[in-house]
């Protein structure tokens, strides 16, 4: 069985994988007790799914009766820079590291389907493969079979790659001898938890998602709560800042996968000349395209709002006659950022004229 291992590893880095890792599919307590809190202090927000998976996820042949092993494979995506230089311009449009070039899912799940379809035919066996497509405690897992471990920003670090690894997981239907468990070190280091712009980590190892600027600007679907809306800065989708600040990623080298390189980045005033259709074509590669255009949308426009360029203030009028009322709030508050106390009373005096929709006349009645 030993010799499988090898093979295996073999095999997986052989596609692209950068490390391999394998364990037992068992849940320890702890970590249930840890999520059972994270959920009842609806840490968690509109992301409801993960009070559904919750049975599902405590136990892994719920999701495959037959697994035995779980191999947890990482895939190095570090950009070989440090992107919290990307927070001081504030006409760019930052875009989260992970999401600047092809969607890793599919990057990632083309290696592992390669990998199922030569361990069917070479020892006739059936296996499952994952890339965020099932209930998986995929970064406690990974600290079991010897990958990193969690930090206090809840996400992974490892020694040799930082806090830049994509995580997969392959469920196999024999018994392969587990990996040893990484500890966790971090020590005394807090850099992630003092850096989080919103204070969105609560605690070590404990987030709360609906201040989280990933969360906000990917997940969450409403106006951003107006007392967290300047710290967004010019992040228009996702924030790298806990990741960023790790002192172990000065370990990381650069990802040696193309897709996941760094693309070319944009200031705010090309994507505001988007539609819905330029939206869907440019990021069709990208996992940008699955939060849709008016999320897109009203992210660039708060970050308009924190931008103090004045040039955009005739395309934010525009957004003021939006179909939808998200944008025209948002518009509102970004507006009320650019202008002066009797520039932005002019704009608040047209609108209530005509203005019925609650939600935007909240934003017009909270401005000065």
């Amino acid at each position: 069985m030993e010799d499988l291992k090898k093979i295996i590893k073999f095999k997986l880095k052989s596609f692209g994988l950068d490390v391999v890792g394998f364990t037992r599919p068992f849940v320890v307590p702890s970590i249930v007790e840890d999520y059972e809190n994270f959920l009842n202090n609806n840490y968690h927000g509109d992301m409801k799914w993960l009070e559904y998976h919750k049975e599902v996820k405590e136990d892994p042949k719920k999701i495959w009766g037959k697994v035995e092993t779980i191999i947890v494979v990482g895939q190095n995506y570090s950009p070989g820079f440090n992107p919290l230089k990307e927070n001081y311009n504030k006409n760019n449009a930052n875009i989260s590291v992970y999401a600047q070039n092809h969607d890793y899912h599919k990057i990632i799940n083309k290696k592992l389907s390669r990998f199922k379809s030569w361990f069917q035919k070479e020892f006739n066996l059936e296996s499952k493969v994952f890339v965020d497509t099932s209930p998986i405690f995929e970064k406690q897992f990974a600290q079991m079979s010897g990958i990193g471990w969690q930090g206090k920003h809840t996400n992974l670090v490892s020694k040799k790659f930082g806090s830049w690894l994509f995580l997969g997981e392959i469920f196999l239907p024999i018994k392969l001898r587990e990996d040893k468990e990484e500890v966790n070190n971090c020590g005394r280091c807090r850099d992630c938890i003092d850096i989080c712009p919103t204070n969105a980590i609560v605690g070590e190892n404990m987030l709360d998602a609906r201040k989280c600027i990933s969360y906000l600007t990917i997940e969450h679907k409403g106006p951003f709560p107006i007392s967290l809306r300047k710290k967004i800065g010019n992040k228009v989708y996702g924030c790298d800042d806990c990741l960023s600040i790790c002192p172990w990623n000065k370990f990381a080298s650069i990802t040696p996968e193309k897709d996941l390189l760094n693309s070319k980045s944009y200031d705010l005033g090309f994507y505001l000349k988007f539609n819905e259709e330029k939206f869907n074509s440019f990021f069709i590669h990208s996992p940008i395209k699955r939060i849709g255009w008016l999320s897109f949308l009203r992210n660039l426009i708060i970050s308009v709002g924190n931008s103090q360029n004045k040039e955009f203030v005739s395309i934010l009028e525009k957004f003021l006659q939006h179909h939808n009322s998200i944008i025209r709030g948002t518009a509102i508050w970004s507006l009320s950022q650019l202008l002066s106390q009797s520039e932005i009373k002019d704009v608040k005096k047209k609108m209530l004229k005509k203005e019925k929709n609650e939600y935007v006349l909240f934003e017009l009645n909270v401005i000065s």
